[in-house]
């Protein structure tokens, strides 16, 4: 599944990946687990480590899922293909500068974190 990914990536991102991927990883254990780590270097994957209970420094808190709650506030779902279906319609929904203005945001945290010297960055 590894290399898949990794295929997956050259092939849609042929222009970035010469530049290189970084990985942002959190401290859950699936991203932490000793094989998952080795797999990353192996692939040749840089890993940035998420610091510890700071959901202002994760994609999916800081931008993709605050932004994804608010249509679905107040929904009920029958079961999980619906759900799925609504995710990846909203997904595929958002324009590629809805994607790259929150990974040039994430960045701007990212270095704020860093100067704070790992202080909890506040939003704007």
């Amino acid at each position: 599944m590894q290399e898949t990914l990794c295929d997956a990536l050259k092939q849609k991102h042929c222009g970035i990946i010469s530049k290189g991927v970084c990985l942002l990883a959190d401290n859950a254990p699936v991203h932490t687990a000793q094989a998952s780590v080795v797999t990353a270097h192996r692939l040749g994957y840089e890993l940035l480590q998420h610091p510890p209970y700071s959901p202002d420094l994760a994609p999916s808190d800081f931008f993709l899922f605050l932004e994804k709650k608010k249509p679905l506030c107040g929904w009920r779902f029958d079961d999980r293909d619906d759900v799925i279906f609504e995710v990846e319609q909203w997904f595929s929904s958002k324009a590629e500068d809805f994607y790259k203005e929150g990974l040039k945001e994430l960045k701007k945290r990212w270095q704020k974190h860093v100067t704070l010297q790992g202080d909890y960055v506040e939003k704007n």
